[in-house]
């Protein structure tokens, strides 16, 4: 297994619990960045067991379910487009750069399983 594959999924997966565990806790940070950008609290359960879901996706692609990983890292791709979307549409830029990192995360993870694949 590929090194660099192994070291930004371990980082994706990590990033992508702890922020699903701060959006479970409802952390002030997450309660106020989720105001800004108009997302209802009560979503936050629901986007916190995506976040969870991508993580342990992850993992399992690192452990040889590689189409799982893959499928995990697709799903974190598209839910970290959605998320730099809302902050672009509501015109949040200050913070924009923290789903523009876990984008850019997840990503680089989809595009190491495919070249590792």
């Amino acid at each position: 297994m590929e090194p660099a594959y192994v070291i930004i999924t371990v980082l994706t997966l990590v990033a992508n619990g702890a922020i699903a565990v701060a959006d479970f806790a409802r952390a002030p940070f997450v309660l106020a960045n989720s105001a800004e950008v108009g997302v209802p609290l009560s979503w936050l359960p629901w986007l916190g067991a995506l976040k969870a879901a991508g993580a342990i996706g992850l993992l399992l692609g690192l452990l040889g379910a590689r189409p799982l990983g893959v499928a995990a890292a697709v799903g974190l791709v598209l839910f970290f487009l959605g998320a730099v979307a809302a902050h672009l549409t509501r015109r949040v830029y200050h913070n924009v750069a923290f789903p523009a990192g876990y984008l850019a995360l997840a990503a680089a993870s989809l595009g190491l399983a495919l070249a590792v694949g």
